[in-house]
């Protein structure tokens, strides 16, 4: 404003102002002082004070304290009475800041996004439970599976008829047995179906010294290790569209899992077998892989045009939900 009113005698307002794309009106505004402003007159259909509070005093009352403002205006009108419309009622609600939610709902708690991460296997497992098709309609056989989320190793399953959190206490125990858990060593991630979330299960991590984790609500994203191992058992050949029997799911099951374990290259894993990581085998096949391919190289350096190969690294850590800022990136799934 202080260089218009410079150059404005030489050049005129208008010049002025158009050349900083400043509007005229702005600029006599500043140029006013502030006393000298009139105050704004309300419009002549504007609320009175008195009718203003009024309105507010029904919309607080128990009748409508629950209710939106549509809701009340309309029982009113059934009435035959007429405060305001639905919009002015909202804002006078929004001068009070009350415009929000008036029906009485439940409100649901925060959760926070997990964020976990393994440099080692046996630090971090995740499990769940997925179904599988019966014999006939409404039949169901429920599998029970615990990954660990480094190696992707599948360290513990089991078929039953139901979904139990007993079960669950049973295959987390015989699962922490075989690998030698320590206490204060492993934490366990879920969602939050009702087995997960049991006070069973609960129970015998704290007894174990063992930390559990859960998903948020309907977040599939939380929980991808375990999403992604039943995505590639359904999309198995060999997979069926129904089991007969409990007994036919667990002949499945079987193969399945030797297969995932020790015969699955993952690409999350730098194609190597999940069993490879978590017994500790990787970095002895990785230097095999590097001596091939630097032997393949001084062979015939001509065909790899990007330069001096290297095996596919094995991954250093792996997060569930890594931070935002900073921090390593998640690994790929397959």
């Amino acid at each position: 404003m202080t260089a218009i009113a410079e150059v404005a005698p030489e050049v005129g307002v208008r010049a002025a102002c158009g050349a900083l794309g400043i509007a005229r009106s702005s600029f006599y505004r500043a140029r006013k002082p502030q006393g000298d402003r009139a105050p704004r007159a309300a419009p002549p259909r504007a609320l009175s004070p008195r009718e203003r509070r009024k309105v507010l005093d029904v919309l607080h009352s128990e009748r409508f304290v629950d209710k939106s403002p549509a809701e009340a205006w309309a029982t009113l009108l059934d009435e035959g009475a007429y405060l305001c419309s639905v919009r002015t009622m909202y804002r006078i609600l929004d001068a009070q800041q009350e415009v929000r939610e008036r029906r009485n709902q439940l409100r649901h708690p925060k959760y926070k996004k997990p964020e976990l991460l393994a440099t080692a296997p046996n630090q971090v497992w995740s499990w769940d439970i997925t179904k599988l098709l019966g014999p006939t309609k409404w039949t169901y056989f429920y599998m029970y599976v615990i990954m660990d989320i480094f190696s992707r190793y599948s360290v513990g399953w089991m078929v039953a008829h139901r979904e139990s959190a007993t079960l669950a206490q049973r295959l987390i125990d015989a699962t922490c047995e075989k690998e030698a858990i320590e206490s204060g060593q492993l934490l366990i991630h879920a969602d939050r179906g009702p087995s997960m979330t049991s006070k069973t299960v609960a129970h015998l991590m704290a007894d174990l010294g063992i930390t559990k984790s859960h998903s948020r609500p309907y977040t599939s994203t939380d929980n991808p290790f375990s999403e992604s191992q039943f995505r590639t058992m359904k999309y198995r050949p060999e997979f069926p569209r129904r089991f007969g029997s409990i007994q036919d799911a667990r002949a499945f099951g079987k193969p399945f899992f030797h297969w995932y374990n020790f015969d699955h290259r993952h690409s999350g894993i730098g194609y190597l077998t999940p069993a490879a990581v978590h017994h500790g085998f990787a970095e002895s096949i990785t230097s095999t892989r590097a001596t091939a391919l630097e032997e393949a190289y001084a062979a015939n350096p001509e065909r790899f045009v990007k330069g001096k190969p290297r095996p596919p690294a094995v991954p250093s850590a792996v997060w569930i939900n890594p931070p935002e800022q900073g921090g390593d990136s998640t690994e790929d799934l397959q």
